[in-house]
């Protein structure tokens, strides 16, 4: 191995280092006028109820109660409204109001409250009991005044209604209408039964309308399926007089997309003319789904697509976030293998991320929290202000490029970009060769480990001739060895190095060597290389595949594992042994010391040896947490490699190439345009160096 073969190989670790650093540890008519301003009226008053120093009601507060449940309670037939929430059950016609106030097991009738005298002695309970079920009338009566039509959802029961297909599970839940649990089928948990992507709690989002004294936020409301079928449902509220507002989900058939529409009718009876605006609201606590939390970390993290732009993200190794002031066409909260991802027809008009890593546990089950809040266009007389397609699965670059085509064929979505396949030259070799490659395979065999090693072979077929390349050039320079040896002794010291330069060039082109012939091969295959370091770690094929002694090629196969916090060790090494990654280290090891056993030593580079072998150590540290199907990749590239070495060392005559080169000296030979701008361009320099010795022998006799 020349030192140009060498320069290259420090060169392209040095870059593979910094590429896995970079990688590692954001219409029905409005309301009279007269009724506006009774409205108005009303919600002041209840505004300073709560403020009031009385702990009892005045009989112009229950005149107000009767009125609001008549308005916004459920209705009856007789047009008698009724409200059943925490314990308060009341009746109202407009004029008077009836019912009970549930208080220490006893049910106060709600007239009692305007005497607190008759309700303390009568029903038998504490003062601070009664003060404490005025409030939570007072409470109620601002809420009805507040929330109007849809004050009769506030209290309800939290039921799910399940829609499935064969690929996905959701539960959208009554409370908020939105997705409570977004389960895959084809997929397993290392916890045990299949991935969820939403469970329970952990995500939760809403629209919210605002005007100047109000907020309707679809996150308190209690809705009701109507329309149900296995695949879609009609979550609503009927808030009377003809208005509804609803959101319907219909999830599409073998397909992990579920479209959501904002429904309405009758709005502006409700809602302002002027409020031109609805808010997203997107919160999740991203469960962890892989046995290995490290790497899981590092590749999780908020991603966008600007509308008509490219895709971005917030930091994945780190807490993040960002204001976007221009239209955003989708949001994702992307895992390393799953997400879950909001695209809008019509855009976001903005959008504020935040993205918070949570604990380092390696027990904990979330990895981070992470938020979005938006706006959209919105029209109270609008149907259907707002639509999104919902996708919830893996990242599987086959059917995120299928989604995008199908469902916007004229507008290219850029889902693929959740697959992070690396640089833009490394991206179109995945994409274009190597996943092509490794699909036609999976249809074929069954066993990844196979197909791992049947793309090994085919990419060093393809990398053959650069291969071949490479050693041809070693085995001339090494030849010329004795010979570049001689001139080093024949022109020592640093005053003749560029004579010294000068000969060895002229050495190498009658020769037929060229220096960097041997380097260039090498580099040509580094984005290879970096295509497949990048192309293992994101392949969700792999994911619960076993091979061998490794249970799953898409996480680290530990031989050996220890418990507790061991400074740098776990923070770098991780607390297991990869077995893949010490035979991809002890067969670099090797390769090198063949490699460096077939070159004569150099003593201009006594610590170039030493740092050759110390980068199979680097490699064992960085690569000990990736997925074991890269180091097995990685070990079976250099076992290939070795054999291909020992093959050429054998195959290849060198006394042949010795006497070829010799003819090839005798012989008058054009110089190449790169050997000839090299020529002169040291010409220049050895004069300008014998121009400055010569000004320093002049300056030195004046003096």
């Amino acid at each position: 191995m020349d030192k140009n073969t060498m320069y290259g190989m420090l060169l392209m670790g040095a870059v593979l280092l910094g590429f896995m650093w970079l990688n590692q540890p954001e219409p029905q008519p409005g309301p009279a006028p007269d009724m506006e301003v009774t409205q108005e009226q009303t919600q002041a008053a209840a505004d300073n109820l709560l403020a009031s120093p009385s702990d009892s009601l005045t009989r112009g507060q229950l005149v107000m109660l009767a009125d609001a449940v008549a308005r916004y309670g459920v209705q009856d037939s007789t047009g008698t409204g009724r409200i059943d929430r925490d314990g308060i059950v009341l009746t109202g016609n407009g004029t008077e109001v009836t019912g009970h106030v549930r208080v220490d097991s006893v049910d106060v009738p709600v007239g009692m409250l305007a005497n607190p005298a008759m309700a303390l002695t009568s029903s038998g309970i504490s003062s601070r009991a009664y003060s404490d079920a005025v409030a939570r009338v007072k409470t109620l009566l601002r809420d009805l005044t507040q929330y109007q039509g849809f004050a009769r959802y506030l209290q309800g029961k939290n039921d799910t209604v399940r829609l499935a297909n064969d690929l996905i599970s959701l539960d959208i839940s009554t409370k908020g209408a939105m997705i409570a649990t977004a389960e895959l089928s084809k997929y397993d948990s290392f916890r045990g039964g299949n991935v969820k992507v939403i469970s329970g709690n952990d995500d939760a989002y809403s629209f919210i309308l605002s005007s100047a004294d109000r907020e309707f936020d679809t996150r308190d409301f209690y809705f009701r399926p109507t329309e149900v079928t296995d695949s879609s449902v009609l979550m609503s509220l009927d808030l009377g007089q003809g208005t509804e507002f609803g959101l319907r989900y219909t999830l599409l058939p073998d397909s992990y997309v579920v479209r959501l529409d904002v429904e309405q009718k009758g709005m502006q009876s409700i809602i302002p003319s002027n409020v031109v605006t609805m808010d997203f609201v997107w919160r999740q606590r991203m469960i962890r789904q892989e046995e290995g939390r490290m790497f899981e970390e590092r590749n999780s993290a908020i991603f966008y697509k600007y509308a008509g732009g490219g895709v971005d993200n917030l930091k994945e190794t780190s807490s993040d976030s960002k204001e976007i002031n221009e239209p955003v066409k989708w949001l994702a909260f992307k895992n390393q293998f799953f997400s879950m991802a909001f695209i809008a027809r019509n855009s976001f008009n903005n959008a504020a991320l935040q993205s918070t890593v949570l604990s380092v546990n390696d027990d904990a089950d979330y990895l981070k929290e992470m938020e979005a809040i938006s706006t959209l266009d919105y029209n109270p007389g609008t149907e259907r202000p707002a639509s999104f397609d919902i996708l919830i699965g893996p990242n599987l670059y086959p059917m995120l490029s299928a989604v995008d085509k199908e469902l916007y064929p004229d507008d290219d979505l850029d889902l693929t970009e959740l697959v992070p396949l690396g640089w833009p030259i490394v991206r179109w070799i995945n994409t274009l060769i190597v996943i092509p490659v490794f699909n036609i395979l999976g249809s074929v065999f069954s066993n990844y480990g196979i197909i791992i090693l049947i793309l090994t072979i085919f990419i060093k077929l393809i990398l053959f001739p650069f291969t071949y390349k490479s050693y041809m050039s070693q085995a001339k320079m090494r030849l010329l060895n004795p010979e570049i040896q001689a001139i080093n002794e024949k022109y020592p010291g640093q005053e003749n190095a560029m004579t010294r330069q000068q000969k060895t060039m002229e050495l190498y082109s009658k020769a037929g060597a060229n220096p960097m012939a041997g380097c260039l091969p090498m580099l040509l295959q580094f984005p290879v290389l970096i295509a497949m370091f990048a192309f293992f770690p994101s392949c969700i094929e792999l994911r619960g595949q076993s091979f061998l002694w490794a249970k799953d090629l898409s996480a680290p196969d530990a031989i050996l594992t220890w418990s507790g916090n061991i400074p740098l060790v776990t923070e770098y090494f991780g607390n297991h042994l990869s077995l893949f990654c010490l035979l991809m280290t002890v067969t670099n090891i090797i390769y090198t010391k063949f490699t460096m056993a077939n070159q004569p030593s150099s003593s201009a580079m006594p610590g170039m040896k030493w740092m050759m072998y110390l980068m199979p150590l680097m490699f064992l540290v960085f690569f000990n947490n990736y997925a074991a199907g890269l180091s097995y990749y990685y070990f079976l590239s250099l076992l290939i490699t070795i054999v291909q070495m020992y093959i050429f060392r054998h195959v290849v005559n060198e006394d042949k190439m010795r006497a070829k080169m010799a003819e090839a000296a005798k012989k008058p030979r054009k110089k190449s345009g790169f050997m000839a701008r090299l020529e002169e361009a040291q010409r220049q320099q050895q004069a300008m160096l014998r121009e400055q010795q010569k000004r320093q022998g002049g300056a030195g006799k004046r003096r």
